[in-house]
């Protein structure tokens, strides 16, 4: 018996991963099979340029609103970043991606740096002040 997609989708993940590992090739659900692999990458993505938008405005606020600086702040740059190696890790082509997830972030962390401080979007930089590999050092808090 096969487990429709649409009414268990734990169960269908099952068979289907069963049916690759057993070499039944022409039992699997091809369509969406592939749909869901597609999405996988594209969640990826997703989340990369999410944890970037969120350790960007984090520290965006640390630097132009130092007043405010706090534990909170600090655990979120460090999660961010070990969110950020993890996804990283696990899609090494990401390394070439990285300029183009920047430039899709930094806009996003600035308007939320905006949103979050009551600062003037004209406070913060036009374009990123920080590499990635600045951004990604465990001792990086911009003065």
């Amino acid at each position: 018996m096969h487990t429709n997609y649409e009414t268990d989708f734990y169960v269908w993940t099952q068979e289907q991963a069963s049916l690759l590992r057993s070499g039944n090739l022409s039992a699997v659900d091809i369509e969406n099979l592939a749909e869901e692999i597609e999405s996988m990458g594209k969640r990826d993505k997703r989340s990369m340029v999410s944890e970037l938008i969120r350790l960007l405005s984090h520290l965006l606020k640390w630097k132009y609103q130092s007043v405010r600086r706090g534990g909170s702040w600090s655990d979120s740059i460090d999660g961010s970043r070990e969110e950020i190696e993890a996804l990283m890790k696990d899609n090494h082509t990401f390394d070439r991606l990285v300029p183009d997830f920047m430039a899709t972030a930094y806009p996003k962390a600035v308007k939320a740096a905006n949103k979050q401080t009551g600062l003037p979007i004209s406070t913060f930089p036009k374009q990123c002040p920080w590499s990635f590999e600045e951004i990604m050092q465990e001792e990086f808090y911009p003065d």
